[in-house]
């Protein structure tokens, strides 16, 4: 809750557009106000690697938190905040307008208890009051916006949601105040909602207690490896403590990389194979082409063919000399193509990090170099070898009587 010039105000840490009649109907379901649709930190890291929040974000306004009643507002790379966000915090604001940001630094808010937020009835069930200074002042738990921050532009962590942030300390210290609370307790106790008393199932039950904030079990964990290396050693040691136990004390995992990578992969195997077929119908052009130019070639040089066969010249000498031509427009051919390709990669690299952040994408390997031109060599070869041939056999007399 929240204190605007005297009024207090019911608000959230949530970057979902809520109505009145959304925010009701949360309330009978019992979500707690604090805990939902939020991004949490952690607080400390490593001593040799610093905080996670000064380690990927830059500070925009105001200064770094201390303590774990200490909250950030956080913004995209592009410097906007979400709106939703800032409406349910009770900030009165309109799309697209310029936000004033040493306003929303040192803001405060209350976090309401369960036994505060939730009145227990005559028949054992509990409804949500309305907000109240009684409720505003009984809070010992007060929060406050410390920062604006901004992930850094080579930050890969900067993984937290736009908008209301704070850490995993707070989220801890609000858990241990819930759990005890009357209607958490109630809840564990009776096989009904205690706020709507319709019955529910065990699971049901579970998720709801932890909507009340009183479960301290987590009901996911975020991996985030350093390398595909490390990835894959998670994925086996995972594997690795499944294996031989029972379907409900396995730990069920996604592959959140794994299966980007997947569908990408998918993709581009998809377009390498259409590139791989356009490439296949150039080669096949271009050994036909190649086939043309030497057999005029040929023919141009008829009377020489002719001459070169009276002075004694050898039917494999005739194809060699051909061969010889062929050979020396592959070789050159190629090592202009891969010299091409090179200076492409500057320009592509420079796109590409432009639109993706990604730098150096588009790299050419020496070896595949090496390979494209000895294969560019060959295949030029083979086209021009034909009409070779043809030329060898020809008959010397016949030759130099060509014109």
């Amino acid at each position: 809750m929240t204190n605007d010039n005297g009024k207090i105000k019911h608000v959230e840490f949530s970057n979902v557009n809520n109505s009145g009649s959304a925010i009701a109907s949360a309330q009978l379901q019992g979500i707690n106000s604090v805990g939902i649709n939020t991004s949490v930190f952690p607080k400390t890291l490593d001593s040799k690697q610093g905080t996670f929040l000064k380690d990927n974000y830059q500070i925009l306004a105001g200064s770094w938190p201390k303590s774990n009643n200490d909250v950030v507002l956080v913004l995209n790379n592009k410097n906007q905040a979400n709106i939703n966000a800032l409406k349910n915090l009770g900030i009165s604001i309109k799309d697209g307008q310029k936000l004033d940001l040493n306003k929303i630094v040192g803001r405060t808010f209350k976090v309401i208890s369960n036994n505060d937020y939730y009145q227990e009835l005559p028949t054992g069930n509990f409804v949500p009051q309305k907000a109240s200074k009684s409720m505003y002042d009984s809070s010992n738990l007060t929060l406050k916006v410390t920062a604006v921050i901004r992930g850094k532009n080579n930050s890969q962590m900067a993984l937290l949601d736009n908008g209301i942030a704070y850490s995993d300390g707070l989220t801890q210290e609000i858990i241990k105040q819930n759990e005890n609370s009357k209607i958490v307790k109630a809840q564990k106790n009776s096989s009904t909602n205690v706020m709507t008393n319709q019955p529910i199932n065990k699971t049901q039950k579970e998720q709801f207690i932890a909507s009340l904030g009183g479960s301290g079990i987590p009901s996911g964990i975020l991996i985030y490896p350093n390398f595909f290396k490390s990835k894959d050693k998670v994925l086996d040691y995972l594997d690795k403590y499944n294996k031989g136990k029972s379907k409900k004390d396995q730990i069920i995992y996604t592959d959140m990389s794994g299966t980007v990578t997947k569908l990408t992969g998918g993709l581009l195997d998809g377009i390498t194979d259409v590139l791989v077929a356009f490439a296949g119908i150039s080669l096949v052009t271009s050994m036909i082409m190649i086939g043309i130019l030497t057999y005029t070639s040929v023919l141009e040089r008829t009377k020489e063919i002719g001459v070169l066969k009276a002075l004694g010249a050898r039917k494999r000498d005739i194809t060699r000399v051909f061969d010889a031509e062929t050979f020396i427009l592959g070789l050159f051919s190629g090592i202009l193509g891969i010299f091409i390709a090179y200076l492409c990669t500057f320009p592509i690299n420079a796109v590409l990090y432009a639109i993706t952040n990604m730098s150096n994408v588009a790299q050419l390997d020496p070896m595949q170099a090496l390979i494209l031109v000895i294969i560019s060599t060959i295949l030029t070869m083979l086209g021009g070898h034909i009409p070779a041939r043809m030329a060898a056999k020809k008959d010397a007399a016949i030759a130099l009587r060509s014109e």
